[in-house]
């Protein structure tokens, strides 16, 4: 397939956020070289990593068929929310794919999100949790064969031993009805796998970078403030998969849970610091 060219519009753009996580975005652009979407770009939104990152990238830019684009800040602490909106700003597509940097696609990834779009809703997938073990074994070259995605005996064997979790979210069925009834609870945006239209996020002004720190601030916020701006959540549970590798819990700090107290009581639907806020030294190379 060719490359799809950087002065046409892409279906979508991904956009995965990273920070100094070089092995795992390696195994990513792995899983996206085999993706059954041909027509779409890259954004790594790099919030202050080593050069190694840079590295990675530009290597693997050279020999891409999809357009890549690097846009990095300095690393002056936990600023997810702030390189997310200078992705956006990035984008050549009116459609946004959000993932984060130790998480894996599955092949039809990108082909679930942009088949199951609709103009007023917010794709909202899971994520099947590694654990420390089974990250361990992927490697480059069983994400280039599928061989990752498969729901294996040791997979499970290690689910049985509380090492992975969420195991049933690696079962790919394009059934709605079977969907439904395998989750039929409200759906609830990750930060780590949602997708929206660009309007949306451009509506409520971005991602609130008043949070300077992991958990609520990329994902609860964004969800709340998308309700009141109008969207509906749509579940894409058992499509558009993903694999995240192993790492130590991140705990949500009492900060992040006041700034989004906040919120919910001002029930201000456009944040003030985001999309239209200038932060100084982000470069896109």
């Amino acid at each position: 397939m060719s490359r799809v060219s950087r002065h046409t519009e892409p279906s979508l753009t991904l956009i995965v956020a990273v920070y100094n996580a070089v092995r795992p975005l390696g195994l990513i652009f792995d899983a996206l070289d085999r993706q059954t979407l041909a027509d779409f770009e890259v954004v790594v939104a790099d919030d202050g990593s080593g050069p190694a990152v840079a590295d990675l990238v530009e290597g693997r830019r050279t020999a891409s068929r999809y357009a890549i684009t690097h846009i990095r800040q300095p690393d002056h602490g936990f600023r997810k929310n702030a390189i997310l909106n200078r992705a956006i700003t990035a984008s050549a597509s009116r459609y946004l794919v959000f993932i984060d940097g130790d998480c894996i696609p599955h092949r039809n990834f990108l082909e679930d999100h942009l088949s199951q779009a609709e103009p007023d809703a917010v794709l909202c997938g899971r994520r099947v949790n590694l654990g420390p073990a089974i990250s361990e074994r992927v490697t480059p070259g069983s994400v280039r064969d599928g061989r990752f995605e498969r729901i294996s005996l040791a997979l499970l064997m290690d689910g049985l031993k509380g090492g992975s979790a969420s195991i049933e979210d690696a079962i790919r069925t394009r059934s709605p009805l079977l969907r439904k009834l395998l989750h039929p609870g409200t759906p609830a945006i990750l930060g780590c796998n949602f997708s929206v239209h660009r309007d949306w996020m451009e509506r409520i002004n971005g991602f609130n970078e008043d949070y300077r720190a992991p958990g609520l601030g990329e994902d609860s916020d964004v969800a709340f403030r998308l309700g009141l701006a109008g969207a509906s959540l749509k579940s894409l549970r058992n499509l558009a998969i993903l694999f995240h590798l192993h790492h130590p819990k991140t705990e949500v700090g009492e900060e992040n849970r006041r700034i989004y107290a906040a919120v919910v009581a001002s029930r201000e639907m456009i944040c003030n610091h985001g999309l239209d806020t200038l932060s100084p030294g982000i470069h896109a190379v």
